[in-house]
């Protein structure tokens, strides 16, 4: 009867240890499953963050390109303006230029054109000057030319300076002498013209020259 007893606990010690082996290599086949299920799941998530980041690295380089496509069309576009403008420039200052060139040239052209007339006239009195002998007719003529030409200078903006009798005005009149006078209205007027003046426009053209009294 004691040896039936001894045997037993030793038949239950084997199968105890028989169970915790078996429970250690299920264990480890299971911690190995786990490790190998994560692994083959990072390695997706890392391949689809990579695939995910070369697109948007692919789509940014796409823009810049377009960017950088668009810039160079809008710079030549400006060159192309630029270059036109210098050349509308060049030719509009050349023609500018050459115009002041012929103003400056031909600029009394129309005023000589209305003069000439006039020298027709006292080329014309000239000629009956010598042949006549009646001095009204030739004072007639001369004082017709006179007419003309006085028209001519009224018509072109010249007009004569009031001088005589006048205050003495230094904005518009030139003493050249003094003359003593015994009325006293006449102190400080002018008494006598030695040349006229003239304006153009609002301008003095020619200041007159006067004798002043004192």
């Amino acid at each position: 009867m004691m040896k039936k007893k001894t045997k037993e606990p030793e038949e239950n010690n084997n199968k105890k240890d028989n169970n915790s082996a078996d429970n250690k290599e299920d264990t480890k086949v299971k911690e190995k499953n786990d490790k190998g299920g994560n692994a083959t799941g990072e390695s997706l998530e890392n391949t689809d963050d990579s695939s995910v980041m070369e697109d948007t690295v692919m789509d940014e380089a796409d823009k810049v390109i377009a960017e950088k496509r668009d810039l160079e069309e809008k710079l030549a576009e400006m060159q192309d303006r630029y270059i036109r403008l210098s050349a509308e420039f060049d030719n509009y200052r050349k023609r500018t230029l050459r115009e002041k060139i012929e103003i400056s040239k031909y600029a009394g052209e129309d005023l000589l054109q209305k003069i000439i007339p006039i020298m027709d006239d006292f080329e014309r009195a000239l000629m009956h000057m010598e042949d006549s002998h009646d001095e009204s007719a030739v004072k007639a003529g001369v004082d017709l030319i006179y007419s003309k030409f006085s028209e001519f200078l009224k018509q072109n903006g010249i007009k004569e300076i009031p001088a005589r009798n006048c205050d003495f005005d230094v904005d518009v009149h030139e003493a050249v002498g003094k003359f003593k006078v015994e009325d006293e209205k006449m102190k400080g007027k002018v008494v006598d013209v030695v040349q006229k003046g003239y304006f153009i426009q609002d301008k003095v053209l020619r200041f007159a020259k006067v004798i002043v009294g004192e």
